[in-house]
């Protein structure tokens, strides 16, 4: 299979620079497979499992959200709010996320910021629980 130039960058760090047959990621309309010589795109990015196959035809599993994806002259950028390999993920610490986050919204008194914040960090905690197993 082709492969095109992939970096893949964080406010952290860069998480990935080189060739890949392919990328799956959530954008906030679904999910979408950038394979070589796709044509000039962009999508903000949602939460979700994203897939990265290299150029040896390897396949490694992340948690991915926010962000953009684009792609422009054959290579691909992925600019992550957060992007983490499923071996970088920490399942305990996941399921205590998890766990917080539906003990918020269980409250009563769960409403407007605080309730959507939680809404997202359960989101979050699905996902990466979801990717490390």
């Amino acid at each position: 299979m082709a492969a095109f130039h992939l970096q893949i960058v964080t406010p952290d760090r860069l998480v990935y620079d080189g060739e890949a047959e392919k990328i799956i990621v959530r954008t906030v309309g679904g999910d979408v497979c950038i394979l070589a010589r796709h044509i000039d795109y962009a999508a903000p990015l949602g939460t979700g499992e994203a897939r990265v196959t290299d150029a040896e035809g390897n396949t490694r599993m992340a948690a991915c959200s926010g962000g953009l994806i684009s792609v422009s002259g054959g290579e691909a950028r992925v600019m992550a709010t957060t992007f983490e390999w499923a071996e970088e993920i920490d399942l305990e610490r996941a399921e205590h996320a998890r766990d917080a986050a539906e003990k918020k919204l269980s409250q009563n008194n769960c409403e407007g910021y605080e309730c959507a914040l939680a809404e997202a960090k359960l989101k979050r905690a699905l996902v990466r629980i979801q990717v490390k197993k």
